[in-house]
């Protein structure tokens, strides 16, 4: 994830994001370099536009916090059917003895 924050920060910075800045950054920040990640990164980036990355990752992260809102009305709703019923069925009761 460090590789990822540091392609976001030369980004930011207006530097290109390649592998020989990555490593850099990362190496001057006293963390561990991994070739692999930096490569596999650096190659998932080609030809992208990160702006545009960025705003479609914001959108993404919006809809599942929506849905949890959603969730959750739904769960109160489930509790305030149980405890109609239970005093509903408390109330009968009483007729019984």
């Amino acid at each position: 994830m460090q590789e990822v924050y540091t392609a976001l920060l030369l980004h930011s910075a207006k530097q290109a994001v390649n592998e020989e800045n990555i490593k850099k950054v990362l190496s001057s920040a006293g963390a561990s370099v991994d070739e692999t990640k930096v490569k596999a990164l650096v190659a998932s980036l080609e030809g992208q536009n990160i702006d545009e990355l960025i705003k479609q990752a914001a959108v993404v992260a919006a809809v599942p916090a929506a849905g949890a809102a959603a969730e959750k009305k739904e769960e109160k709703k489930v509790e305030d059917e149980e405890k109609a019923a239970e005093s509903a069925s408390a109330g009968l009761s009483s007729l019984f003895g």
